[in-house]
């Protein structure tokens, strides 16, 4: 019997932590995307609107050559299979409530301003974003 409960006792101590980490939530999700290849981009829009749909609030940061992205004139290849664009995922994004902006070098290195950008997306203030990439409950992705 001694036997058999030290088996359950350690049994149970294994089985919980998994327990938890099924159960875990992730509350807060950013962004970063960076990269200038079409199928990177699209991939950070689709992932984003999965984790949207899951209950997730999903900030998007967009820098170097993604910020292009949020250009109004901007106009990409549409991806396969479902034929739609990074742009046109981002702004779906966007219309479950995603902040999406473009980092704070963009607008100056690029010479433009703020209304070159679609409507809703901003621009980043370094230290608002540094303070949401050090929030605890918060996961960062890179692309």
């Amino acid at each position: 019997m001694k036997k058999f409960v030290t088996v359950f006792i350690l049994a149970a101590a294994l089985v919980s932590p998994l327990k938890v980490m099924a159960e875990e939530t992730v509350d807060k999700v950013l962004i970063t995307l960076t990269s200038s290849e079409q199928q990177a981009r699209g991939m950070a829009m689709v992932l984003g609107n999965m984790m949207q749909n899951k209950g997730a609030e999903v900030s998007v940061l967009l820098c170097d050559s993604a910020g292009d992205m949020a250009l109004k004139n901007q106009v990409s290849e549409p991806l396969k299979p479902k034929n739609v664009t990074p742009e046109q995922l981002m702004v779906k994004l966007m219309s479950g409530g995603a902040k999406v902006d473009v980092c704070a070098l963009y607008l100056p290195n690029k010479g433009i301003q703020l209304d070159a950008l679609l409507e809703g997306v901003g621009a980043a203030k370094p230290p608002v974003m540094a303070a949401a990439l050090l929030e605890a409950d918060t996961r960062v992705f890179n692309f």
